[in-house]
């Protein structure tokens, strides 16, 4: 990660947040040195200071074997990201870049049994689904679940490492920051609308 002093952030109540808000992540695991990734929709979870990351993937998988093997996992949420062109900046003759904003949780994972897993299941399908929603999981049959669970491997990651990076122009210039969030706010692109409200929240 891009761990630079003016972009790098520690503190849990603007990482959970974020975390919560883009809970689609990319989870990395390794089997004999062998790199493994992949999105799964997370829970996030807090408990004090303890940090917990929910989710299932599907058996027999090379990130599954992965997450058997070695406990070790990195859980990379990632946010809105957009192109910044120099052309914008007071001087112009200077290297264009990139703002982005990422939480790396790194942590050690533990695989659930099947009632446990049961139960991460259920919970996620309720947060997402209306109680009278035709998908609710009260409206799935317990044949159906069950033969589905054999397949499913539920897990929980405690994390114990948390850093975000919100690279959103902090060592630029006022003027720069300005010009930025003009250009990025005129844009089609949502994601760069978002860097642009991004810029504006942090600058007040």
């Amino acid at each position: 990660m891009y761990k630079v002093g003016k972009f790098l952030e520690k503190d849990l109540d603007k990482l959970l947040p974020f975390m919560q808000a883009h809970p689609f992540a990319v989870v990395i695991g390794a089997n004999q040195n062998i790199p493994s990734a992949t999105q799964i929709p997370l829970q996030i979870k807090q408990d004090g200071d303890v940090v917990k990351l929910v989710g299932h993937v599907m058996r027999k998988t090379d990130h599954h074997e992965a997450f058997v093997a070695n406990e070790n996992v990195l859980a990379l949420f990632h946010g809105a990201h957009a192109y910044v062109s120099a052309s914008v900046y007071e001087n112009p003759a200077s290297a264009s870049t990139w703002n982005y904003s990422s939480v790396y949780a790194a942590g050690k994972i533990r695989m659930l049994n099947d009632e446990e897993t049961r139960s991460v299941i259920k919970e996620l399908t309720n947060q997402y689904e209306a109680t009278d929603s035709p998908a609710a999981f009260h409206r799935m049959s317990d044949e159906y679940i069950n033969h589905h669970l054999k397949a499913i491997a539920g897990f929980e990651i405690t994390v114990t490492s948390l850093d975000g990076v919100f690279k959103l122009s902090q060592n630029h210039p006022q003027g720069n920051k300005e010009a930025i969030v003009k250009q990025l706010s005129q844009s089609d692109d949502v994601q760069e609308q978002e860097v642009a409200k991004q810029m504006k929240d942090l600058n007040g």
